[in-house]
């Protein structure tokens, strides 16, 4: 990182991701680039966390280096089952309430050089959805970057929330509005974006309640953004060109450095390649299974970390898949199916053994780069959706939560690299989609696309590229020197 002065010792970069597989996955990549570049690391995982990945990457592998470090922090909710993904809205609600105080004192432990063998902390890189991190660099006068892990246009429907509440347009009426054609009222005014219908912005709008947390819990952390040195999206230039430029006139410097599993591609790892930061423990033999197949004649589906569905959607999704005939290998957490053991049909695994695969969790960027990968059922969140683009695979989208709506929308309308499944899934449309995705004529036409965007996220990561350039720009702190660049103008 930049330097105006001499460094009289290592810079310390302390990395908290908001909790959740999602938010991890990238912070964990961006922690790495940052020790890359000279930083002594200190990842933050919630305790909770830290004893889930213990679990499912044994029990050395959070012992980090002597410059990579991990610390875990209470997380405020009471304990619950270790192998299931924790309520995204008990979650938000929690670490902004309870968690500033053990952040802060583990700052201040950090900071304790005559225990700590530690440098001082420099500067803290937070999790968009983390804010309360903010009052804590301000208290020791270190500058803070905010990392945006969702897409720049899934960031800019949170900041339409206020606009969308002024204009009572949310919260809904009454819980018809969700059924009776409401929500696709199409919203003409939203810097940057054209053409997109409420039932497109981040799904917590779907409220009737004014006081939803979920509602609020955007407000708040977007009002606290403003306070922020810079942002970081995990995106590039060209692909949200006309959101990023709008952002950019709201909010501090904004650098895009995506895709981030591109640009590691352009940097040693330093030894950190075993350091990882999945939740769930990896079932072997996907990628074996993978090798045995034709190039582009599998169907990945996975819906994520935290997508939960219903027995009959599940049932809906089988049998659509064994209807087209079609090879594919599926994701299935033992918590996909709310409320229930996610076991399929007896007659569906009967069915589909001779072309099917089913498993628990798999090392998903390896699996989309696999040339037997020929299209992607995905619940649509932004980092399966920018690794889809990477692997060069056409999507069908089922969005599930939050700003996968918006992503679902950019994916089949602005990119042309998907096409959407309705939430009420019906096994006759999973088939036609799906033969659509891997022999029609519109699959055809969204595979060349999604290469050329495959392409363009190359050159953005590659030398001289946007996203590479803003990663030089972006300055951090090096003690005893100033702040380089950070402060200034960013590029989007």
């Amino acid at each position: 990182m930049c330097s105006m002065g001499v460094p009289v010792e290592k810079a310390h970069a302390v990395c908290i991701p908001y909790p959740a597989q999602g938010h991890i996955n990238p912070m964990l990549k961006l922690a790495k680039l940052l020790h890359y570049k000279g930083f002594h690391i200190t990842f933050v995982n919630t305790e909770f966390n830290h004893q889930r990945l213990l679990k499912s990457r044994g029990p050395d592998s959070l012992d980090g280096l002597p410059d990579f470090q991990f610390h875990a922090i209470p997380d405020g909710l009471p304990p619950s089952d270790v192998d299931a993904t924790q309520d995204t809205f008990a979650l938000c609600a929690s670490t902004r309430e309870n968690c500033l105080v053990p952040f802060r004192n583990l700052l201040h432990k950090l900071n304790d050089t005559s225990s700590s063998n530690v440098p001082p902390v420099s500067c803290i890189v937070s999790d968009g959805a983390m804010t309360f991190t903010l009052d804590a660099a301000q208290e020791l006068g270190i500058p803070e970057v905010l990392f945006c892990t969702h897409s720049a246009c899934g960031f800019m429907g949170y900041v339409q929330y206020p606009y969308l509440i002024e204009k009572g347009l949310v919260p809904l009426k009454d819980a018809s509005y969700l059924t009776n054609g409401y929500l696709d009222t199409v919203i003409d005014w939203v810097p940057g974006m054209k053409e997109i219908r409420l039932r497109d912005f981040p799904s917590f709008i779907r409220t009737t309640d004014p006081n939803d947390i979920m509602l609020n819990f955007p407000l708040g952390e977007l009002e606290r953004a403003h306070k922020a040195s810079a942002m970081i999206f995990n995106t590039f230039e060209i692909f949200e060109r006309d959101v990023l430029d709008a952002l950019s006139s709201m909010f501090p410097p904004i650098y895009t450095i995506g895709p981030l599993q591109l640009l590691q591609n352009h940097f040693s790892d330093n030894g950190l390649k075993s350091i990882e930061s999945n939740l769930w423990q990896n079932e072997p033999g996907c990628l074996e299974w993978l090798n045995s197949k034709e190039p582009n004649s599998v169907v990945y589906v996975n819906f994520g970390s935290v997508t939960v569905m219903t027995r009959q959607q599940m049932i809906e999704f089988a049998w659509g898949l064994a209807n087209s005939k079609q090879t594919f290998l599926w994701i299935i957490r033992p918590d996909l199916v709310a409320g229930d053991s996610a076991i399929l049909p007896p007659e569906f695994v009967t069915e589909t053994v001779e072309r099917g695969k089913l498993s628990s969790w798999c090392p998903q960027e390896q699996v989309l780069k696999h040339p037997s990968i020929g299209g992607f059922l995905t619940h649509s969140g932004w980092n399966s959706t920018l690794e889809g683009v990477c692997g060069g695979v056409p999507m069908i989208c089922w969005p599930f939560i939050a700003e996968q709506q918006t992503n679902c929308h950019y994916t089949c309308k602005e990119w042309g690299v998907g096409m959407e499944i309705d939430s009420d899934v019906k096994r006759d449309i999973v088939e036609m989609l799906v033969r659509e995705l891997m022999e029609g004529d519109k699959g055809k036409m969204m595979k060349n696309k999604v290469m050329d965007w495959k392409n363009l996220a190359e050159e953005a990561t590659g030398p001289g590229g946007s996203s590479q350039l803003n990663w030089d720009k972006l300055c951090l702190p090096i003690p005893g020197g100033d702040m380089g660049d950070l402060g200034e103008e960013g590029s989007s």
